[in-house]
């Protein structure tokens, strides 16, 4: 097969692939100032070689990027080895031991699949009748039986559950602080609703907000029981700082999910693209 046959049959299957599929992108866009966790290190991107530095005899010029940035910040999951309760990993094992060498072998993000599952979302201010949670809301397990009522799309087993509160309309807002909500609070499950995706033994969690938690004003990070229910006590991964207004605002509630972290050996987290795949038969 020729390189010219080869390139017109891979674009009548991507155009066969994109013909039947709706695509939607869950991810956040990076860039420098975004709002972000301040427990860790700021996205930063700077050109080291710039086109002209360097230029090539035949007039062929290059750029490049450094990229600096912590695994918790922009649209990320959150390895096993994130969190840790009275000293011990999801598991039993020692957290101290376990980073042994300034990375988790066992835990780490690495060590996550790529996920293709099915996925759900739950819009719960729409079931509620609101378009979006009060700040520093606590979605309950009622919230969440209501939204899955009303949308007809249960939870079950291996699932890759995405809550949506709204707050996600923060993100770009100029003021950088707003989307983090130290002092507003952000809406968001606590331990009841952390339980309730438990019991259904779920694959994976996201939200679109900056923690996988109901973050109480003036509390900040100080406490984190859904973290601890779901990646210490039960090994649910957390997807997290999530885009979910425009999948939202098409009503599309049921999915294929499609997710994976890029392979950084021993990290605690990744950056991440989910994407949202539906059907157009």
């Amino acid at each position: 097969m020729t390189a010219t046959s080869h390139t017109t049959t891979t674009d009548r299957l991507l155009a066969a692939v994109q013909a039947g599929v709706e695509v939607y992108d869950l991810g956040r866009r990076l860039f420098f100032g975004m709002p972000q966790s301040p427990n860790h290190p700021a996205f930063l991107l700077t050109l080291p070689r710039r086109h002209g530095d360097m230029v090539r005899a035949d007039g062929g010029s290059a750029a490049n990027d450094l990229l600096v940035m912590g695994t918790h910040v922009g649209t990320h999951v959150d390895a096993l080895a994130h969190v840790s309760q009275d000293g011990r990993l999801h598991g039993g094992a020692d957290a101290s031991a376990a980073g042994a060498g300034g990375r988790y072998v066992e835990l780490g993000v690495h060590t996550i699949a790529p996920m293709v599952r099915r996925g759900v979302l739950l819009d719960v201010p729409a079931a509620l009748g609101q378009e979006f949670s009060p700040a520093g809301y606590e979605v309950t397990p009622d919230d969440l039986d209501a939204t899955v009522a009303r949308q007809g799309t249960p939870v079950g087993a291996g699932d890759v559950v995405l809550i949506r509160t709204g707050w996600g309309r923060h993100f770009d807002d100029p003021d950088r602080t707003r989307y983090v909500g130290h002092d507003s609070g952000v809406p968001g499950v606590g331990a009841d609703g952390a339980r309730w995706l438990a019991d259904r033994r779920v694959h994976a969690a996201g939200a679109d907000t900056i923690a996988f938690e109901r973050l109480a004003p003036g509390a900040g990070h100080s406490a984190l029981p859904a973290h601890r229910i779901l990646l210490v006590e039960h090994g649910i991964y957390l997807i997290e700082a999530m885009d979910l207004d425009g999948i939202a605002a098409a009503g599309v509630h049921e999915f294929t999910f499609v997710m994976a972290p890029l392979p950084l050996f021993g990290a605690t987290g990744s950056p991440v693209r989910p994407l949202a795949v539906v059907s157009r038969g």
